[in-house]
């Protein structure tokens, strides 16, 4: 009998090695570390393809109808990827790019891009720039418009919930002004939607130039 106690000890202690070495290897790949070097590999695949096609591959380009996403908030693009995929936001383009991501990877791509830099370039109308400092800053009493800076911040650097607007193509920041203005834009809060409509068109120029100098 003594060889099968011998047996039973021999396969029970090499069962219980391998166990240990089976988690140490788990806890190894799935270290917090190490999932998020996966995400950052996965979202920098993403972004070079998809999204490098309108975006450009540091999220610098832009257009009217095209954001900057270089050094916008994490969790803002998280959100806006999301509201895209499920119709919230609406953009054919970007539902259809979108519409295989994983929140997961949503939230990745949205760090990517948040670490990356985005280019100054100063206002083009220093004159018309200054009425929308104004603006940004203090709002317009007569007409019932609140400062922009309340919610924006001063330096209009934005919050994990609310987007960063330093940097932002002027020919942008005016087309989704007047989206809210018309309610064609449905996703964000009903602060812009109250505020955009009293905006005339020379205070949208003069906010969306101040804006693309921060």
């Amino acid at each position: 009998m003594r060889w099968r106690e011998r047996l039973a000890t021999f396969v029970l202690t090499n069962a219980r090695a391998t166990m240990a070495v089976v988690v140490m290897l788990a806890a190894t790949v799935f270290s917090p570390a190490a999932l998020a070097q996966a995400d950052a590999a996965r979202a920098q695949r993403i972004a070079s393809g998809n999204c490098s096609i309108c975006h450009g591959e540091q999220g610098e380009w832009s257009s009217e109808l095209v954001a900057r996403i270089a050094g916008q908030h994490a969790e803002y693009i998280a959100r806006q990827l999301a509201d895209f995929k499920s119709g919230k936001r609406k953009n054919k383009a970007m539902a259809e790019a979108v519409a295989r991501l994983t929140p997961d990877e949503m939230l990745a791509l949205g760090r990517h891009f948040e670490k990356m830099q985005l280019p100054r370039e100063p206002a083009k109308d220093v004159d018309l720039a200054a009425v929308g400092k104004a603006l940004y800053g203090s709002g317009n009493t007569r007409s019932g418009i609140a400062a922009c800076a309340s919610c924006h911040g001063p330096d209009a650097m934005g919050t994990a919930g609310l987007p960063r607007l330093a940097g932002q193509l002027a020919a942008y920041i005016e087309a989704q002004l007047k989206q809210f203005g018309r309610r064609e834009r449905t996703n964000e809060n009903a602060a812009m939607h109250a505020i955009a409509p009293k905006l005339t068109a020379l205070e949208i120029a003069a906010l969306a130039h101040f804006l693309a100098g921060q």
